[in-house]
């Protein structure tokens, strides 16, 4: 990837040819006492209808672009990974295929948004994301919501949802570059520049990741050969500020990658050993948008138009062997109307064409949200959604979730669900194996949840602990079926569990948190479900004195799972450690230690991931 180097240099040289342009802005405000606490100030986004953390029913987790930072994630499948009740499965480190699941759930019924529009592939056999090529340079925040969630974002939205939101620009203009290097030869680095006034704002941003990497087939099977990674990711992002309050903003991301993995070898572990394999992939997607208040800023409107593709290509020995394309665009009207302040309405509709390879499907969507705040401390909140398919007909989906606050720093929250996924493309059209047609008989997958919970934040800010309990069952499950050669629904899930996090500032250095997370999931006949753990968790010691220095030390625990051959993936753990030391107000360096004790284990059978590694790096921000 050669071609890309002069990108980053470009974005470089704006970024120091800007710099001198105009003095830092001082003026910006850290949050001190008296002010609320972040259960009163973090606002989620991704139910429709913007509400405080206290005020949301639902389980809905917010991992902000300060987190990620002071964790040191350069992925976001490792972000997703640090959640209760998600999983993640990736067959093979540094580019190889990375999912997702949410409380038992398919990673193919994850729904990915980013900037509000769905990213997931149209061309693959389920519809899901591929997570393996986002890197978090690029990203504000991350909300990840659990169950059911189609009433608000329809098809997909069966399992959850992992809302991502690109990077704002800041206020005055602004600028960073950035580089690290570090094990299999791995060199990661961009640059960033932006600026905000009141006629409008922009960012720009390119990354660009290459590494050696390591054998994507366990090494410890006799797997020598690395298979390497390479990928560059541009971000822009602006809005223009018009009369009246309205706004028109737009963002792009656009990804560019090329991961070497091995081949199939039957009677190998897993079935997969060293070969000359080479997938290549290119992402984008983009939204334009135009949002205008009426009614004396009473309704809020707000038309959008959005757009994902994906092209894949593979080789095989140097020659073409695989290829595919999807598409999906998007078109999305909603308003919120505030009708006083107990009262909220928000009401929309949606269409959304599909395109893969030379196949197409189409589907419209109605839906209704409503808050209700009787009294100050309880928040109520409901929905109905009707998608009509071109080909499967109409699906309803309901919500219902609520919030109390006895007291300021408890809130009880509780919320029903229900969710649907349509059968993708390649379900509808693929068959083998002696089958005359794809099976016209496929349904829609659909699945009811209910969770409840209790979180408790001490009112000076000190520590934490919450408590959920979830249920969710899925039915019509579809997957391939050699008795009709192709694909029908042939399967049900029931998964159930609890979530646990907690959190304390044990001095005004040393923070500890901790999350843990048990999933009982099982198919209709009680088999335990493939690839999903009953018990992981994750312990932080976060160490902060207020000055240069910081840093943290992070234990992931992954229980035992079943693998698709009847055997059981073995349990691990694993610690990293990251820091940071601020040299200058505006110049810091970083490292991180990946693995710290060297710990062997897989998480698809018979795929390797990395032994003891890490980075150092350097930022520097104008």
């Amino acid at each position: 990837m050669e071609r890309t180097s002069w990108i980053i240099g470009l974005v470089s040289a704006a970024v120091w040819t800007t710099a001198g342009a105009q003095p830092a802005d001082s003026s910006a405000q850290s949050p001190g006492d008296g002010e609320e606490s972040p259960m009163d100030t973090i606002v989620v986004t991704g139910t429709r209808i913007e509400q405080t953390t206290a005020e949301v029913g639902s389980t809905v987790r917010v991992i902000d672009a300060a987190d990620i930072e002071a964790l040191g994630f350069n992925h976001a499948l490792d972000v997703l990974a640090n959640a209760p009740g998600v999983t993640v499965n990736q067959n093979g480190s540094y580019g190889g295929s990375a999912t997702v699941r949410i409380r038992g759930a398919s990673s193919d019924q994850t729904l990915v948004l980013v900037d509000g529009v769905a990213v997931n592939d149209a061309s693959s056999p389920g519809g899901g994301f591929n997570f393996a090529r986002l890197d978090t340079e690029n990203i504000e925040r991350i909300e990840i919501l659990s169950g059911p969630q189609s009433t608000l974002w329809g098809t997909d939205a069966i399992g959850g949802v992992v809302s991502i939101t690109t990077r704002r620009p800041d206020e005055g203009l602004r600028g960073a570059v950035f580089g690290q290097t570090g094990s299999f030869g791995a060199f990661r680095g961009g640059a960033s520049v932006s600026n905000a006034g009141e006629a409008g704002d922009f960012r720009l941003a390119a990354t660009q990741l290459n590494t050696d990497g390591i054998s994507r087939a366990d090494q410890a099977n006799g797997n020598d050969e690395q298979d390497s990674f390479d990928a560059l990711t541009l971000s822009a992002r602006g809005g223009l500020n018009l009369p009246a309050g309205a706004r028109i903003d737009g963002s792009v991301l656009w990804n560019d990658a090329s991961t070497e993995f091995d081949s199939f070898v039957f009677g190998a572990q897993g079935n997969v050993g060293d070969g000359d394999e080479i997938n290549e992939t290119k992402e984008r997607s983009a939204n334009l948008s135009l949002t205008a208040p009426l009614l004396d800023g009473r309704l809020d409107n707000l038309l959008l138009v959005g757009r994902s593709e994906i092209d894949r290509r593979n080789f095989s020995d140097g020659a073409p062997s695989f290829d595919a394309q999807g598409e999906r665009t998007l078109f999305r009207y909603q308003g919120t109307l505030t009708i006083d302040a107990r009262n909220t309405l928000a009401f929309g509709t949606e269409r959304e064409d599909s395109t893969a390879n030379v196949n197409s499907s189409s589907l419209n969507g109605l839906f209704a949200l409503y808050e209700l705040r009787p009294v100050r401390s309880v928040t109520l909140s409901g929905g109905i959604r009707s998608d009509d398919h071109e080909r499967f007909g109409s699906e309803t989906t309901g919500r219902f979730a609520g919030a109390y606050q006895p007291t300021p720093g408890l809130t009880l929250r509780g919320s029903w669900g229900q969710g649907f996924k349509a059968p993708t493309i390649f379900q509808t059209t693929f068959f083998c194996c002696g089958a005359a047609a794809a099976n016209e008989a496929l349904r829609p997958e659909r699945s009811d949840g209910i969770d409840i919970g209790a979180e408790w934040r001490a009112v000076n800010g000190r520590g934490h602990v919450g408590v959920t309990l979830f249920r969710q069952d899925t039915e019509d499950l579809i997957d391939f079926s050699f008795a009709v050669g192709g694909y029908e629904n042939i399967s049900e899930v029931e998964s159930r569990g609890v979530e646990v996090s907690a959190g304390w500032n044990v001095t005004r250095t040393l923070t500890v948190a901790a999350d843990y997370a048990y999933i009982d999931a099982s198919e209709g006949d009680g088999t335990p479900l493939r690839r999903m753990p009953r018990h992981s968790g994750d312990l932080l010691l976060g160490f902060d004195p207020g000055g240069p220095l910081s840093g943290s030390v992070v234990l992931r625990y992954n229980g035992s799972e079943p693998n698709n051959d009847g055997s059981d993936l073995g349990d691990w753990t694993r610690v990293d450690i990251n820091a940071r030391y601020d040299l200058t107000d505006s110049f810091e360096v970083f490292g991180r230690i990946e693995n710290l004790l060297d710990a062997h284990y897989q998480q698809i059978l018979g795929y390797g991931t990395p032994g003891r590694s890490g980075f150092v790096g350097a930022r520097w921000r104008y």
